[in-house]
């Protein structure tokens, strides 16, 4: 079954697909899903070997092959023009420019359909999978993939990163409650270990935003 979108944009495009509510036909978490969407782009850069980690900061070792304006390509050249920073520091910056970023490449592959208009002045754009299949796909060997059933180590890269950034975004398509989590805790640990740092750095980074936004409230 085919759950992979372009080749070497595939963590990046397929964690989008993977925030689709199909049952509400929205994406979900709209505000947070910039910080996934750039865990996922320095996880590949993290397991293609073009980022190393130097004490819970990011390290640019060599340039990957990426199309000029993609999110990997926008967010290596910001590393690689930094001393080294946190990952935190990485996830966070411009994420919500990184959702127009994906959106528009996975516009552009016809894998998303983008309606836009106005109600008076405001602009508004409703989002929609051209192939809702891919994401509810996804969303079952991801939620497989948090809870059991197949050892870790016999899982997709793919999918185990995924099933690790999910559960760090608290991504609601596929996370189980936090009961659940709490009961699968060592589960989730083996799924981040390739991708620790960023799992860890994603989730403290969703942790204070949702705790900023509590307090506005």
């Amino acid at each position: 079954m085919e759950t992979q979108v372009k080749q070497g944009e595939s963590l990046t495009r397929s964690a989008f697909l993977l925030a689709f509510d199909l049952r509400k036909e929205k994406l979900t978490q709209r505000g947070e899903l910039g910080y996934l969407l750039r865990a996922a782009t320095l996880a590949e850069l993290l397991l293609a070997g073009n980022l190393a980690d130097e004490s819970g900061k990011a390290r640019a070792l060599t340039a990957p092959a990426a199309e000029p304006g993609s999110l990997r390509a926008v967010v290596w050249e910001q590393i690689s023009n930094s001393p080294p920073r946190s990952w935190r520091r990485w996830v966070q910056k411009d994420h919500g420019k990184a959702v127009r970023v994906v959106r528009d490449e996975l516009e552009a592959a016809r894998m998303i359909s983008v309606e836009r208009r106005r109600i008076l002045l405001f602009p508004l754009e409703r989002i929609t999978p051209r192939k809702a299949y891919l994401s509810r796909r996804l969303a079952e060997r991801v939620g497989r993939a948090i809870r059991g059933g197949q050892p870790v180590g016999r899982l997709d890269e793919d999918v185990r990163v995924l099933a690790a950034l999910a559960t760090a975004a608290r991504l609601k398509t596929v996370v189980p409650s936090w009961r659940e989590r709490r009961l699968r805790r060592d589960r989730i640990q083996q799924l981040s270990v390739p991708v620790e740092p960023i799992a860890t750095a994603l989730r403290k980074s969703v942790e204070a935003a949702r705790s900023a936004a509590s307090e506005v409230g």
